[in-house]
């Protein structure tokens, strides 16, 4: 008898495979003389459709909403389905006892498999494959160390109630919208609440009102600078410039004395381990990355590479049973620039302390760090090896000392005004040996002026020898002219820590809720902003209101989470979400807000007469017939072809004029005429065929099929 392993990838499928040794190679699976290893193709499962459940949900009516199946279906994929049918076969043979559950640890994982086997009707034994790399190593000893498959119900559970969520508020609340208002207003469990969030603050910026507030600062002969601060202004911010010029005038008048001094000791412990959330932040920070080009570099770095442990985890921390892999993953990776900096470490014992390793921190993966493979630079593309530095410092900064700097605060008195200056000097570089110079891997996510001046601080001047009661000549005053600043849009690194901070979504759906709302048009990038668009300004205001909160989805997803961990019920949690879905969709009903399309046009639809509206594709800007029952369409802008300007190598715009098709360099203004559709090569086919179909043909002689030929080769050269 045979045991049956279902991976989640092909790519993952090959490596167990061949860890396995099933060497027989199918078009679906692959065989061995214990094992059988197929895949899935990402889900092979997916909810049944409205029009599953009725023909008339196909058209889409206000009245026919909500729509709450008594019992959720589920059906395959039918992009997929031909490897459906092929792992449903094979979990029909006679020689197979168990099935083996391979997929991701963790609930999309548990979902991807538990569906198929619900399909499939399975009935034999199943167990689990739970591992946090994809090393052979880790594979092997995965094997060896199987877990009973229900296990996981629990998990399994969870992630039922997140798909069934989602689908129930998600699809209802995006069709009451997209009804009422006749336009596509996508609405979802997650995206909503995020949306609104940004909305929130875009609002505080636009009422944000500046300002204009002055500063005095002392320049001193000793080499440093001081800055008024007094008990009414603690942050040295005045909002009378007459003010700040009679503290200047008054505090010239004397010398300055130091009337407090302060030397203490501080440190800065190293910065936890990543976790997918940390790790995309600082991606996007330092590296300019998305949080979806994060995971999806990371993902090649786990599967394909085999260098990082499991991506789509929510800890900072490390189990004690991995304690003894450390220096091996040290050793793995002292090669490169890291030689210097993990060799010294392999040398005595790591010190391994509650910070970096904690059982009760840790949920269903550890933080992310480095595999014990072994480390091939040259291997990785550039983004792949960016990205991976950012993961291997950190790993080793775990292990070294806290860095330590004496931090000396001054007060002077000048004629009876305070000026107050900070200073620090360096006691042991510590972690931050790791990271040289480069220290932006570990700046904070605080926003708004209290934060900057917090940063400013932090990059404090070094200060000389000083005594209390001491004298200083004061060089020159400076005045300062500032003024107030509004709240910072939305970075996608500070983004991510508001949705973490409010309970929105998880570290593994963070990425793609900000790509819907980003491909819905309701957000967009502007650099590395992220800023409403006017579609999705509307959107918040004619989404339900309870769903805009985050509150509400957090409280879902705290729910999830207790339903994973055997402490929640399931049926409770759906009866609830089909109450407020029910709720939510009464509530578009009755709402009197009125949709006002913000990109509408002067150009009228051919077909139907109504007003066009402006949209972005991935072929460019196109116009849309406002009526979706209409749903005409066409290019706002000129498609660009792969055709190259002869003279400046530009792509060349297509456009079809009275003689035709023809290809125009908008720089060079210089056009071609197009012998086809496609751009001449369906009629070089057709050349071709002529010169089969005659140059054999005795009726006619070999000289038509030689005349083609040479012509052809003439229009060659």
């Amino acid at each position: 008898m045979k045991s049956l392993v279902l991976a989640e990838k092909p790519s993952v499928a090959k490596e167990i495979a061949r860890v396995l040794g099933c060497s027989n190679k199918q078009k679906s699976y692959m065989e061995g003389s214990k094992y059988i290893v197929t895949w899935a193709l990402g889900h092979l499962v997916e909810l049944s459709e409205p029009e599953d459940y009725d023909p008339k949900y196909k058209s889409w009516n206000l009245e026919d909403l909500p729509i709450l199946p008594a019992k959720m279906n589920i059906k395959p994929i039918r992009e997929t389905s031909h490897q459906f049918r092929a792992v449903a076969d094979l979990c029909k043979r006679g020689d197979v006892s168990e099935l083996i559950i391979a997929t991701d640890a963790g609930r999309e994982g548990e979902l991807v498999a538990r569906w198929i086997m619900e399909l499939v009707k399975w009935r034999k034994p199943f167990k689990r494959l739970w591992i946090s790399s994809q090393t052979d190593k880790a594979i092997a000893e995965g094997f060896a160390k199987l877990r009973p498959g229900t296990e996981y119900n629990n998990l399994y559970a969870s992630a039922v109630c997140r798909a069934e969520a989602d689908w129930l508020i998600g699809l209802n609340v995006t069709r009451a919208l997209t009804s009422k208002h006749n336009a596509q207003l996508a609405a979802g469990r997650v995206q909503t609440p995020t949306l609104a969030m940004m909305m929130g603050r875009e609002r505080d910026i636009r009422r944000f009102e500046p300002v204009p507030y002055w500063t005095v600062t002392a320049e001193l002969a000793a080499g440093f600078t001081a800055m008024w601060r007094s008990g009414e202004a603690l942050d040295g911010r005045l909002f009378d410039k007459a003010k700040a010029d009679a503290i200047i005038a008054k505090a010239g008048k004397g010398g300055a004395v130091v009337s407090a001094l302060k030397t203490t000791e501080k440190t800065e412990p190293q910065p936890l381990a990543y976790d997918l959330t940390e790790l995309q932040r600082d991606a996007n920070k330092r590296l300019g990355f998305s949080a979806k080009q994060t995971s999806s570099v990371l993902q090649r770095l786990y599967e394909q590479h085999k260098l990082v442990t499991y991506p789509r985890t929510d800890s900072r921390y490390l189990s004690s049973d991995m304690v003894p892999t450390l220096k091996g993953r040290l050793e793995s990776i002292a090669v490169g620039p890291y030689a210097p900096l993990a060799k010294p470490l392999l040398r005595k014992t790591l010190p391994v302390s509650k910070r970096i390793v904690d059982d009760s921190k840790v949920t269903d993966h550890h933080a992310i760090i480095p595999t014990e493979q072994w480390l091939n630079l040259s291997a990785l593309s550039n983004e792949e090896r960016k990205l991976y530095d950012l993961i291997v410092r950190r790993f080793i900064s775990l292990f070294y000392a806290p860095y330590r700097y004496d931090e000396t605060s001054l007060t002077l008195t000048l004629n009876g005004e305070s000026f107050h200056a900070k200073g620090r000097v360096q006691k042991d570089a510590g972690w931050k040996e790791v990271y040289g110079t480069d220290l932006s891997a570990v700046d904070d996510d605080e926003e708004g002026e209290e934060a900057e001046r917090r940063r400013e601080e932090k990059s404090s001047q070094t200060l000389p020898p000083l005594q209390q009661g001491q004298s200083l000549q004061v060089k020159r005053f400076r005045l300062g002219e500032h003024k107030t600043k509004p709240p910072g849009r939305y970075t996608e690194a500070t983004l991510l820590t508001q949705m973490e901070k409010h309970g929105l979504g998880t570290p593994a759906t963070r990425a793609d809720i900000i790509e819907k709302l980003l491909s819905s048009d309701t957000i967009e990038r502007q650099q590395n902003l992220l800023v409403p668009t006017g579609k999705g300004q509307q959107l918040i205001e004619l989404a339900p209101e309870e769903l805009r909160a985050p509150e509400l989805t957090a409280k879902w997803e705290l729910e999830l989470e207790r339903i994973s961990r055997g402490n929640g019920d399931p049926k409770a949690f759906i009866a609830g979400i089909r109450e407020q879905t029910a709720k939510l969709v009464g509530g578009v009903k009755t709402s009197g807000a009125v949709y006002k399309p913000h990109n509408m046009t002067t150009s009228k639809c051919p077909e139907c007469g109504k007003p066009m509206l402006e949209t972005k594709g991935k072929r460019g800007k196109m116009l849309v017939c406002s009526d979706r029952e209409c749903g005409h369409r066409k290019p706002l802008e000129a498609a660009l072809s792969n055709k190259r300007c002869p003279q400046c190598r530009k792509r060349m715009e297509i456009h079809t004029g009275k003689a035709g098709k023809y290809a125009q360099c908008r720089p060079c203004n210089l056009v071609e005429m197009l012998d086809d559709k496609a751009s001449g090569k369906a009629n070089r086919k057709a050349q071709q065929q002529l010169v089969q179909q005659y140059s054999g043909k005795e009726s006619l002689g070999s000289s038509l099929g030689d005349a083609l030929l040479a012509a052809m080769q003439k229009k060659d050269e």
